[in-house]
């Protein structure tokens, strides 16, 4: 999605972007698996989750807000959302239940969602010449 709206691409969405999924910024998610190589238990098995449950269309819109944000003046990346006929099968909820690896190994995110976002969106923004060349 950040891809296709720094290249002013559509940004297809599923269905109505109702479908919900559990977001978990990217630093957070390589803390918990290595808390987990140092910490867990050989055997285990440890669901790593965000508890952040929100829906495509929101998260698609957040990203167009941060770089109407970065890039005033011009159309809005709102406009380059397009909305395409969801997959047969496609789950509506994608649900994490973390609570053993916060209980057991007391690993929690530390980075909120509109944060965690932002960095994301601000790597992308700084790295488009890397990006492009591993895309080859």
């Amino acid at each position: 999605m950040i891809l296709n709206a720094l290249d002013r691409e559509p940004l297809p969405v599923y269905g109505t972007g109702e479908n919900v999924r559990d977001w978990l910024y990217v630093e957070d998610h390589v803390r918990a698996l290595l808390r987990v190589l140092r910490e867990g238990e050989v055997g285990e098995t440890y669901n790593v989750g965000g508890d952040c449950e929100k829906q495509n269309i929101a998260v698609v819109r957040q990203i167009c807000d941060i770089l109407d944000a970065k890039r005033p003046g011009g159309e809005s990346h709102h406009d380059l959302i397009t909305f395409v006929e969801d997959r047969p099968g496609h789950d509506w909820r994608y649900a994490i239940d973390a609570s053993k690896i916060e209980a057991d190994l007391g690993w929690t995110p530390e980075v909120d969602f509109e944060e965690g976002l932002r960095r994301t969106v601000e790597w992308y923004v700084q790295h488009r010449d890397w990006v492009g060349a591993v895309q080859r």
